[in-house]
């Protein structure tokens, strides 16, 4: 599913106007941007967490050139389900 058929989904079930829907949608997903990118994570009940998870510095290779390379420590947003949202997915027949 796209951000669009999102967008089209709500505004059918909910009669607002698409263009508004856009809105908030976007407006949603900077505020959960801006959040992880000040370190804080996002709690919604339910639904699942935004969080940051820290990389440590590894040793990789690259193997066209038969070199090893350092691999800096860095940060990566994680998105973990709530259980009601797990259970959810598992219990669902398609």
């Amino acid at each position: 599913m796209t951000k669009a058929e999102i967008v089209a989904d709500i505004a059918n079930k909910t009669g607002v106007e698409k263009v508004a829907v856009q809105a908030v949608v976007e407006s949603f997903m900077d505020v959960v941007k801006s959040a992880l990118v000040s370190g804080e994570n996002v709690y919604l009940r339910g639904f699942g967490s935004f969080t940051i998870k820290r990389r440590a510095e590894k040793t990789g290779r690259n193997i066209s050139k038969n070199t090893t390379i350092i691999i800096p420590a860095h940060n990566i947003p994680a998105f973990k389900p709530a259980k009601t949202f797990v259970n959810e997915v598992k219990n669902s027949t398609k």
